[in-house]
């Protein structure tokens, strides 16, 4: 494995162990040097790993002593960019997904001004159903701009990552996201997908992608199934991430 992928390995190896049990609440993690040689990794590469465990609130650290475990719950950080597939593996459960409508139109003047593009011009709309361990959990209505659209179009209808697919066929990173967080009822397609009764209440996060230039990628409105998710937010006087987990 590329050493540059190699802290996200440890990280997600150490997530399952505290979610497993085997570091409980209050227990305290190896230290970096006996994590480095039971990992056959360096302490820069440790360090990594145990970084992205703090930014999700699930331990803590105190000067001079080992990190902490404060919870067991999978979460994902909004101070980290994962997707759905990759929070979904984290926690242990099976993501899936499957594009129910595909089709290219004019964007809209909201559409347009998030992702730079002038009034009209063309986009991918894509609206993908994604599930966990076989159950609909979000209804996702993502609007892709034209330069990645054609790469979107070609994945398969059950794509379980499109965040992986296309860093592995383009090279793409999304590297920056904002997220807008409100209620909303379920609509005709909402029920009918997330087997609910309409006007049911779902959690909607819009969310706007960018790369690393800031060059927006996609514009999404997902709405979560009630009971699926919780978004918590963990405050320190160091980091306060808002994070997702299973309700």
């Amino acid at each position: 494995m590329p050493e540059s992928r190699r802290h996200e390995a440890i990280a997600d190896e150490l997530r399952r162990a505290i979610f497993d049990g085997r570091y409980p609440v209050g227990a305290t993690l190896p230290s970096e040097t006996e994590l480095a040689a039971s990992h056959g990794a360096s302490r820069g590469t440790v360090r990594q790993a145990v970084s992205a465990l703090l930014a999700e609130g699930l331990i803590g650290s105190r000067q001079g002593a080992r990190r902490v475990v404060l919870s067991t719950t999978p979460s994902q950080s909004f101070t980290e960019l994962r997707s759905f597939a990759q929070w979904a593996r984290s926690g242990g459960r099976a993501a899936g997904g499957l594009v129910l409508a595909s089709a290219w139109s004019a964007a809209h003047a909201d559409e347009a001004g998030l992702l730079q593009v002038r009034h009209g011009a063309p986009v991918l709309r894509v609206l993908r159903l994604r599930t966990l361990d076989g159950e609909p959990v979000l209804l996702e209505r993502t609007v892709y701009a034209e330069w990645i659209g054609p790469a979107v179009e070609a994945l398969p209808d059950d794509c379980e990552s499109v965040t992986r697919r296309l860093h592995d066929d383009t090279g793409l990173v999304f590297v920056h996201g904002e997220h807008h967080i409100d209620a909303v009822a379920a609509g005709t397609a909402d029920a009918a997908h997330l087997r609910l009764r309409r006007g049911s209440p779902l959690l909607r996060v819009r969310r706007t992608t960018a790369t690393a230039d800031g060059r927006p990628i996609e514009t999404s409105d997902d709405r979560y199934r009630p009971g699926s998710v919780v978004f918590s937010v963990r405050n320190s006087t160091r980091t306060n991430p808002l994070v997702r987990t299973h309700a």
